[in-house]
């Protein structure tokens, strides 16, 4: 645990989703921090609580720049927290350690795949290029004429969301991290203090107290941007955060016996479609990409979630034979006019930092937003 004194400096984190989760928990190992955890509902009631949890980091196109870094910055984060998080506080957390599969159609070159693959080889990610014979061998559960073969990636994981975010705020709990939750933020605004806090802090008033914080850390997703419109923050604040809501229906469906083999079971993916195992006998299918209309509003749509339903079953019609025994939908926060996720300082108010806005990719890339804003704030003191 790093050890930072600067008479307990105070950081607020608005929004306990898995993004504030884990900023929360990564702070939590610095001694010399005083950390607040703030929710107006539970922790992953929003987006988080709707993920599948699906990691799509080396079966990914991305290969370079800020996309890819902080794909790898979480892939190598994850090997240790997991764990780590596990021996904390004695729950285990459902992982899939078994990969996640890709099934290829007749209109996906097969070109673009062999150039992934020799790059992800070249940097020590294995990515295998399965014909149709050895995919419908090593996955009988997959038949469908249409899947001409499929890639590969044993090193990605499939990670139960809800879990991993409850595992991230016990182990915080312990470490100090105080946690207030059903808590509703009214009011954020500036107050100046000495020069050696850059001359700022803000205070925080709730439903239940006021709080002084030297750090404000907003990543409460789509609530992101009402809670900055309800401050004296807005004209600085609001440009930055444009966030829209895409919404994403998913089901579980329970079989008498489990898909194909036993002991392999990868998430399967096809044409936007996830069949992610959750138990022997039990499997999510999502999710549905459903944008909102003129007014803003979406609103989820039944025909599209069965739609989904349909494109799984063609390509494991056993998956057919199961009884549905849940439904359920989120909204995800999808930055608007530029690229996912919102990882950055505001301009003009020292010490603001936000970490929004991951859209589909929240649970992936949750600890490299965990340690960009922990080393932000870091880098800040240090000097």
């Amino acid at each position: 645990m790093e050890t930072y004194n600067n008479n307990m400096t105070r950081i607020s984190i608005v929004g306990a989703g898995v993004i504030g989760a884990a900023i929360a928990y990564e702070l939590s190992l610095i001694k010399g921090l005083t950390v607040t955890l703030i929710d107006e509902k539970q922790p992953a009631s929003g987006s988080t609580g709707a993920a599948l949890g699906v990691l799509m980091a080396i079966i990914s196109h991305k290969t370079k720049g800020r996309g890819w870094k902080l794909r790898q910055l979480s892939l190598e984060r994850y090997q240790s927290l997991i764990p780590e998080l596990e021996g904390v506080t004695g729950q285990k957390i459902p992982v899939n350690h078994q990969g996640i599969l890709m099934l290829r159609f007749h209109d996906d070159p097969l070109e673009r795949w062999e150039k992934l693959q020799k790059f992800r080889n070249n940097h020590g990610y294995p990515l295998e290029i399965w014909e149709q014979n050895e995919l419908f061998k090593r996955c009988p559960q997959v038949q469908n004429d249409r899947v001409v073969g499929a890639i590969y990636s044993p090193q990605d994981r499939q990670i139960h969301p809800s879990v991993l975010t409850d595992s991230l705020i016990l182990a915080a709990s312990q470490n100090g991290v105080n946690c207030q939750f059903g808590v509703k933020v009214q009011n954020i605004t500036p107050t100046v203090l000495d020069a050696s806090n850059n001359g700022q802090s803000y205070r925080i008033k709730t439903s239940y107290q006021t709080l002084e914080t030297d750090w404000l850390i907003i990543c409460a997703g789509l609530g992101s941007t009402p809670l900055i419109n309800s401050t004296p923050l807005i004209n600085q604040l609001q440009p930055m955060v444009k966030i829209k809501p895409v919404l994403g229906q998913a089901l579980q469906i329970k079989l008498n016996h489990g898909l194909g083999q036993t002991n392999f079971q990868p998430v399967i993916t096809g044409e936007d479609v996830h069949i992610v195992p959750i138990n022997d006998q039990e499997y999510w299918i999502g999710a549905t990409l459903e944008f909102p209309d003129e007014l803003g509003e979406v609103i989820a749509q039944t025909d599209l979630l069965d739609t989904v339903k349909q494109q799984a079953f063609s390509f494991c019609p056993t998956l057919e034979t199961g009884k549905i025994i849940k439904t359920w939908s989120g909204k995800r926060p999808r930055p608007d006019g530029e690229a996912a996720p919102i990882i950055k300082e505001v301009p003009d108010y020292p010490h603001v930092l936000l970490a929004t806005g991951h859209y589909r990719n929240g649970i992936l890339l949750a600890p490299a937003t965990a340690l960009i804003i922990r080393d932000k704030i870091m880098g800040n003191l240090a000097h």
